[in-house]
């Protein structure tokens, strides 16, 4: 099967080497074009996986219309559009790190410890013209204690769980030749912008603010944080503190 592989971190990386020890041809990836020593990036050289621009994926597929078998979006950061939606022969997966159909978009992770919820996971399904819509294909769901967890932290968990669930739908696409249902229905739920993420990490009266400051724990990048002097300064609580010991 001829893939066209898009995503960023360790985990794409290691699933990425996965897929070519399965014996797929991995025509090319497109991975963290701004950061050259990302795991993606690395990888597919040690693999010898030609690396795409999104704009050279969309060029070769206009090109050679049956060049790509199916196109994997894994933690991958850019919507895709046509023609790498519906060009491949067998059509594009995303592999969500949230609970379709209820979680679409950014924040999956803020939003289950925010929420104070006590089961996530992670979800397989078609892409489609719309954010995190398209059929789903399976869900993997594990039970989780919010009140112990920072964003971080239910990042690694989640991705083990995402992995397995990559496995399978992948190993289920080989033996049968293409994505086969029965799929579940993927309608309402939530869709969470990066403008709606962002405007969340900001400390409100009223807030709960060790659960906040949890919530988007995720170094090196900034938290839930208050504002002094046009200067924002992010939270830890003691939590966080003993995760860092």
């Amino acid at each position: 099967m001829k893939i066209l592989f898009m995503g960023k971190k360790k985990y794409a990386a290691d699933m990425l080497e996965w897929t070519v020890q399965q014996g797929h041809d991995i025509i090319a990836v497109v991975a963290d074009s701004h950061n050259p020593q990302s795991e993606l990036n690395k990888r597919s050289l040690l693999l010898d996986i030609p690396l795409f621009s999104y704009a050279q994926a969309e060029e070769m597929v206009n090109k050679n219309d049956n060049c790509v078998d199916l196109v994997i979006s894994y933690l991958f950061w850019q919507k895709i559009k046509e023609p790498l939606i519906s060009s491949p022969r067998l059509g594009c997966i995303n592999f969500h790190p949230a609970l379709l159909p209820d979680w679409k978009g950014v924040a999956g992770y803020n939003i289950a410890i925010l929420n104070k919820l006590t089961e996530w996971g992670a979800s397989a399904h078609i892409v489609d013209e719309d954010i995190d819509t398209g059929p789903i294909i399976e869900v993997l769901r594990f039970g989780f204690d919010y009140k112990a967890e920072t964003a971080q932290s239910l990042e690694r968990k989640t991705q083990e769980i995402q992995c397995i669930l990559y496995k399978q739908v992948m190993t289920k696409i080989k033996e049968d030749g293409g994505i086969n249902g029965p799929f579940i229905e993927n309608k309402g739920g939530t869709l969470i912008t990066k403008k709606e993420m962002l405007e969340m990490m900001r400390i409100q009266p009223g807030d709960d603010v060790a659960l906040k400051a949890r919530a988007f724990w995720f170094p090196p990048f900034h938290g839930a944080y208050i504002e002094i002097d046009g200067e924002k300064f992010t939270l830890v609580d003691d939590l966080i503190l003993q995760h860092l010991g």
